[in-house]
């Protein structure tokens, strides 16, 4: 099996057929080499650099992903990852007993548990919309958000592609009919950027956090939160520093808050430029050609994958990006080896096949499902041997 030509601009292991770049990204090794330059930078002269050369470096920065997210750069501060950016809002809001805040059965996790501790502290209400699974349309999903939306409801948490599942999220419709009703949203969208194409000026989302490390291919440690001019006077980052009482006039409070939360190496966000015109240079159509493509392979492979096990789609193709679900049969087997979290048909894959594949139990176990992604360094016939795989395994 002859490998993508692009796969030689990644340092992805040769043995293993890496299926999972949604889980964590993969960043590309050019990408990494200038990073490698701004720490040597940083580290030659660290006074000079975090001093002197950092904040136009960062505004650069800032304006090369405002300009790609179609964004004010004065609504963007960089934070270290999604989790960080849905911490921070949820954690800045000033919530009273009996306030509900909204989700749905398909938020990632690690936000939720932001989202039950924050409520918990206030003695708020953490209200779940349960959504049909499979999905008939995304009108359904609007459908089940409102139904659960009442006088009390502050604030609408949702992913922008949801992490168990894989389905983009109808926002533009929730976001509209949720401000009509006077509920704020805060969209986890860690797989959003450079998966799908994006407009926060178009969306008009009280909140968005975003992962640069993911679909971007920036290096680990570069993530983003967008808000709204008109709610920045209510977040403040989670750790407070110098920007809380700086003097200066010619920047806003909420740049001057994000801008320095400490020292720690700014390096990832510093190469989000770097990563953007990378990932845009790949196709000759740029960042248009390479969503639609990695979207064309997900969408090929997830339908072979269908046909091979016998099994029907999920949803509309319309909800499906670079990356997909397919289901698979019940209970194999009861209980997982460690690491506890992997499925053990997981770690199967992976130490008989050499194919590195998410498999979740989701809703609730027996019932699973497996995600694949599609990066532009991924082939067609990657996803056949993984179906011939799973047939040897499922047999």
């Amino acid at each position: 099996m002859s490998p993508s030509p692009f796969r030689a601009r990644w340092s992805l292991d040769p043995d293993i057929l890496f299926l999972n770049h949604g889980a964590f990204g993969a960043c590309p090794t050019e990408v990494l080499q200038a990073q490698a330059e701004l720490r040597a930078r940083l580290e030659s002269e660290p006074v000079r650099f975090l001093v002197r050369e950092f904040e136009p470096l960062l505004d650069e920065a800032r304006a090369a992903l405002a300009s790609f997210l179609d964004a004010d750069p004065d609504n963007l501060a960089f934070v270290p990852n999604a989790t960080a950016g849905v911490n921070t809002v949820l954690r800045s809001l000033r919530l009273a007993p009996g306030d509900e805040l909204l989700t749905t059965n398909h938020e990632y996790n690690a936000s939720r548990n932001a989202l039950d501790w924050v409520a918990g502290l206030s003695g708020a209400k953490v209200v779940m919309a349960r959504l049909p699974w499979p999905v008939p349309s995304p009108r359904a999903i609007v459908e089940a958000v409102l139904e659960q939306v009442t006088p009390r409801t502050r604030l609408l948490l949702i992913d922008h592609i949801s992490s168990q599942t894989a389905l983009i999220m109808p926002l533009k419709e929730l976001i509209r009919a949720l401000r009509e009703e006077g509920v704020e949203t805060l969209v986890d969208g860690a797989h959003g950027p450079g998966q799908v194409p994006l407009s926060l000026r178009e969306l008009g989302a009280g909140y968005y956090t975003g992962n640069c490390h993911k679909w971007l291919c920036a290096p680990k440690g570069a993530a983003f939160l967008h808000v709204r001019k008109d709610l920045q006077a209510g977040i403040k980052p989670l750790s407070v520093s110098h920007g809380h009482n700086s003097p200066r006039q010619d920047r806003s409070r909420f740049r001057l808050d994000f801008d320095w939360t400490g020292t720690d190496d700014p390096t990832p966000a510093l190469c989000v430029p770097h990563a953007l015109r990378f990932m845009g240079g790949l196709l000759p159509g740029g960042w248009p050609a390479l969503m639609a493509d990695n979207r064309a392979k997900a969408l090929a492979a997830h339908r072979m994958l269908c046909e091979r096990l016998r099994v029907a789609p999920h949803c509309p193709e319309e909800m499906v990006g670079a990356m997909a679900t397919v289901s698979l049969p019940d209970g194999f087997p009861a209980e997982p080896p460690p690491p506890y979290y992997l499925d053990p048909l997981q770690e199967r894959l992976f130490h008989e096949w050499h194919i590195e594949v998410p498999i979740t139990a989701w809703p609730k176990p027996p019932q699973r499902h497996l995600r694949l992604s599609a990066q532009v360094y991924n082939t067609h016939t990657e996803y056949q041997t993984l179906a011939e795989a799973l047939e040897a395994l499922l047999r």
